[in-house]
């Protein structure tokens, strides 16, 4: 069994920036892609940022230029640095990876989310 838990979300102000976190824990032998995804209300979920195993990154386009992936494989940790944040960038974050588990079987995992709310 896989889990993955966010951290960093909260209240900022237009402008501001924000740090969120995801660690994956569990029966995990490795990690292949690892990304957020986010949903606002009303809205259908969204891919935020995705990173491969050897660092590639894709962006959302309305992110693009603002927001940085990374991740830490030893830490089985991906990050995700928004920067010049927007009142249309609150939602609730949701971290997803696809994990090769202990029985080389792949698990498409995610995070229970984060909120991350950009108001005055």
């Amino acid at each position: 069994q896989v889990q993955l838990v966010e951290s960093g979300g909260g209240l900022v102000q237009p402008g501001g920036s924000l740090r969120l976190s995801c660690v994956a824990s569990g029966s995990i032998v490795s990690i292949n892609e690892m990304g957020w995804y986010r949903q606002a209300p009303g809205k259908e979920r969204e891919l935020v940022a995705a990173i491969s195993s050897n660092g590639d990154t894709n962006y959302g386009g309305s992110v693009q230029g603002r927001f940085i992936i990374s991740r830490d494989n030893a830490k089985n940790t991906v990050y995700l640095q928004m920067n010049s944040l927007k009142p249309e960038d609150t939602a609730v974050y949701y971290c997803n990876a696809l994990i090769i588990n202990q029985n080389y079987k792949g698990i498409d995992s995610w995070g229970k989310g984060t909120l991350v709310t950009v108001s005055s």
